[in-house]
This record gives structure tokens, sequence and C-alpha cells, in this order.
């Protein structure tokens, strides 16, 4: 049985669910809330901008711009140099070099240096200097050495035992004449 027991929350405590009524009640009022705080930034932008109005004679051009690019809480106070926010810049076709030397990143120049380097010792494989080739054709010629050996010694005795068999038929031979 778990820990908690038939209790059947944390801490001994039943689950409590939300109905949907009250869920739509708190979306409402939230919402409420929300459109009554900007109306009062919006009352609150008017009163300044009447101000700076009667401060700076033609302005009203600046600060109808300021209006319009209200940023909500605490943006507004505190300017952020975001590096991230700002819009990406899409670049034309024509502006992209497509003439100039391509720039290899470190990981494309290694992978091409891995292969010329694997050709180049494939071709002196091939050509036998490498010490692995050495190593390889010195093998293969003792295996050739051993393979004729062996076929000398089978042939031989290929032919000893037909020396012998031969040998064999002449004595049955010999011995069936002193029979008669």
């Amino acid at each position: 049985m778990p820990k908690g027991g038939k209790k059947g929350g944390h801490k001994g405590r039943m689950r409590t669910y939300t109905s949907p009524e009250e869920i739509d009640a708190q979306m409402k009022a939230e919402k409420d809330r929300k459109k009554n705080e900007e109306e009062e930034e919006e009352g609150a932008a008017v009163n300044d901008n009447q101000k700076d109005d009667k401060f700076a004679g033609s302005g009203s051009e600046d600060s109808d711009d300021e209006s319009s690019q209200r940023r909500k809480g605490v943006e507004g106070l505190i300017e952020i140099e975001n590096p991230n926010r700002a819009a990406q810049k899409t670049k034309k076709v024509t502006d992209i070099e497509l003439e100039g030397p391509k720039q290899l990143s470190r990981r494309e120049r290694e992978e091409i240096e891995k292969q010329k380097a694997k050709e180049r010792y494939m071709k002196m494989h091939l050509a036998g200097k490498t010490d692995q080739a050495k190593a390889d054709l010195a093998r293969l010629a003792i295996i050739r050495k051993q393979r004729e050996e062996a076929a000398k010694k089978k042939e031989e005795e290929r032919k000893a035992k037909e020396a012998a068999q031969a040998a064999v038929a002449a004595a049955k031979g010999l011995h069936t004449l002193s029979l008669k």
C-alpha cells in the first residue's frame, strides 16, 4: 500500500476540482481586469501627450509614435537589447555572393583532409610502399613457399603409395605363380 494510504492525496488532503462555471467566471474577471488596466494606461498616455504638446509646440508626431508602440508591463520602463528578439533581415538574391570563394567549416575541412589522406595511403599501399603492404607481401611469400612444399610432399607421398601398390601387386603375382 502506498505511503499515503487511502487518504487519496498529498499530505492527507482530498483533491478538489473546479467546475467549468467557476473557470468561465475567472476568465471573464481576468479579461475585465486587463481591459481596465489598458484603459487606464491609455488615459495616462493621452494626459502625457497633452502635457508634451504644451511644452514642445510641434512635436506631436514623435509622441504619436511612442503611444502606438506602447509596451506592456515593465517593458515600457526598461530598455532591453536582446539580439535574438530583433527581426531577421532578409537577404536579396542579388546580394548573395555566389562566385566568391566558399569558406569551409572546420569539420568540412577536416573531412576533406581525411579523405585525401586515405586516398594517398591506398595508392602507396597498392604500390607496396607502406609497412603494412611490405608485411603482407612477406607473409604471402611465406604462404606460397609452404604451399609449394606441401604440394611436393603430397606428390612424393602419392608416388610412394603407387610404388607400394605396384610392389604389392607384383608380390601377389609371384605368390600366385609359386602355388601352381
